[in-house]
Formats: structure tokens, C-alpha cells, sequence
């Protein structure tokens, strides 16, 4: 697998197991997460599977898993 970068396609994460959120629609429209051999975590979209991927540190996903628990973000998907 070549050296993960953001925005590299998701496909060449080769050996990905991805994952998403038991709470995910039917209609596939979610957002799917992988732990890469390094420790990194990949962050791609179920609807363009092959898209691109996004990459962070653990340390940006807890604090992003933190402030969801938090409600920091319930705005974004309030009426």
C-alpha cells in the first residue's frame, strides 16, 4: 500500500476494512472509517466508495468522537 495521504483514492488503501455506523440509512448514505496498518484512520464516503479518502492522526478522530458526544455538532443536522 502506498504511504496514505489525504484525498488519495479510497481503493488504493488496499487492505482497508471499512466500516460504518449501525445507525446508517438504507440508501448507503454514510460515512465509513478504517484503521490503516499504521495507526492512522481513513475516512471515506459509502456513496463514492472509490473517492477520495481522508486521513488523520487517532488523536484528531478522538477529539472529533469527543465533541460529537459532546453535541458540539448537533447543529449541523438540526431543522
Amino acid at each position: 500500500m502506498p504511504h496514505p495521504y489525504n484525498g488519495m483514492a479510497a481503493r488504493d488503501l488496499h487492505g482497508a476494512e471499512w466500516q460504518k455506523s449501525r445507525h446508517s440509512n438504507s440508501q448507503g448514505t454514510c460515512v465509513e472509517f478504517a484503521r490503516l496498518p499504521g495507526g492512522d484512520i481513513a475516512v471515506r464516503n459509502s456513496r463514492f466508495p472509490d473517492g477520495p479518502a481522508l486521513v488523520y492522526t487517532p488523536a484528531e478522530v478522538e477529539a472529533m468522537l469527543l465533541g460529537v458526544k459532546d453535541g458540539e455538532f448537533d447543529h449541523l443536522v438540526q431543522e
